[in-house]
């Protein structure tokens, strides 16, 4: 069974969810969901999907992800692995390490750590982009 979001068409399927996991919920361990999931739970361990994954607000993540989609809006410490894009929200906090071709940070989100920009043809070879620093005299 699929959750639609409200004023969703039934044959769009973009924002169906196949699960949830709420403020309240502590889980530990490896988590695997095979569509659009949204966790606002705390969570250690590994969280595994092949389409969207969803940190919302309320989200308090350690371990690491791998997906597709990956959208951060609360906190998480760990490693990511994303075929697709990496979104950090206004409100997210994202320590650690992400692998991805596309990362997006909207302003006030903070991300601290390292990021491998990989090819989009889903390469283990990172693109390189060379980064120079300007000094003012």
């Amino acid at each position: 069974m699929a959750w639609r979001s409200k004023g969703q068409s039934k044959d769009s399927e973009s924002r169906e969810f196949t699960g949830f996991m709420d403020k309240g919920v502590r889980i530990e361990g490896t988590l695997e969901a095979s569509g659009v999931f949204r966790i606002d739970a705390q969570m250690k361990g590994n969280l595994l999907s092949s389409h969207s994954l969803i940190l919302g607000e309320g989200a308090r993540i350690e371990g690491q992800i791998e997906g597709n989609h990956v959208v951060i809006a609360g906190k998480f410490d760990g490693v990511i692995f994303a075929k697709g894009r990496v979104e950090i929200q206004a409100k997210g906090v994202v320590t650690g390490e992400i692998h991805t071709p596309c990362l997006m940070i909207e302003p006030g989100g903070i991300f601290d750590g390292r990021c491998h920009m990989l090819a989009a043809s889903e390469s283990t070879k990172p693109l390189t982009i060379p980064i120079r620093a300007s000094q003012q005299a």
